[in-house]
């Protein structure tokens, strides 16, 4: 490992996977409000009660108090309240459900979060916390002004990319780059293991949304085009009949 700080030797070790997140395609669609979010804010509702689990297991075996505190905040003021909250609007607005079936890989990140939590294992559970948090402030921080108009994208951006938000990662940063020169070389190489793991299902939670996405713009399309061609017959069969009448009259 270099001289650089562990959560950052993390993401180096897995920067491609990392950059596919934060330049996702999904992920700049939401940035520009084109983003369709009721799928995916479905499934990303999914992860509440795995996420808040975790945020009490890092309360639970975080080695210092000092560490035990940030947690706790944040578990109160965020994940039960504000972000919760936008959840039951967003979804109202778009006429989604917080009962939706877990798509496979909703349910391989909770498995992970359930797993990592079970365990009581805090520098895993830092791992996932911070890869779930970070990666977001990485693709939200490249959002530009203006943001969206509307609330559903807008909104969650500014959950992911505010002074608060900056501060809860930095945070997670901090407890991971704290945790990490005091690791056996076994251990460092499980937290990089879990690190990974969790980047790569980022990355294939944007797919999914993105695929989902690609398929309802295909049934646009589709519908159109379909119009178009009955909007032809009906013009072919106004055609048919003026030559009809045509005839009739020359007789």
């Amino acid at each position: 490992m270099s001289e650089e700080s562990f959560s950052a030797w993390l993401r180096a070790q897995c920067a491609d996977e990392w950059e596919a997140v934060a330049g996702h395609p999904f992920a700049a669609a939401i940035t520009t409000g084109d983003a369709d979010m009721r799928h995916y804010l479905e499934q990303d509702f999914l992860f509440v009660d795995s996420f808040t689990a975790l945020l009490g297991a890092a309360v639970a075996s975080a080695d210092t108090f000092a560490a035990r505190v940030p947690y706790g905040q944040f578990l109160g003021q965020v994940a039960t309240a504000e972000e919760k909250t936008y959840f039951h609007r967003a979804l109202a607005a778009l006429g989604g459900s917080t009962e939706a079936a877990p798509e496979p890989v909703t349910a391989e990140f909770r498995a992970l979060m359930d797993e990592v939590r079970a365990a009581q294992d805090y520098p895993l559970i830092v791992a996932v916390l911070c890869v779930a948090e970070w990666s977001y402030l990485s693709w939200a921080e490249r959002a530009e002004e203006p943001l969206p108009a509307t609330f559903v994208h807008r909104e969650w951006i500014d959950l992911h990319e505010g002074p608060e938000f900056r501060a809860w990662v930095d945070f997670l940063r901090g407890e991971l780059d704290r945790l990490g020169p005091a690791l056996p070389e076994e251990r460092a190489a499980q937290v990089l293991a879990t690190f990974r793991r969790a980047v790569a299902l980022e990355r294939r939670f944007f797919d999914m949304a993105d695929a989902d996405m690609a398929v309802t713009d295909m049934a646009v399309t589709d519908m159109a085009d379909a119009d178009v061609a009955d909007a032809d017959v009906a013009d072919a069969d106004v055609a048919d009949a003026d030559v009809a009448d045509a005839d009739v009259a020359s007789r």
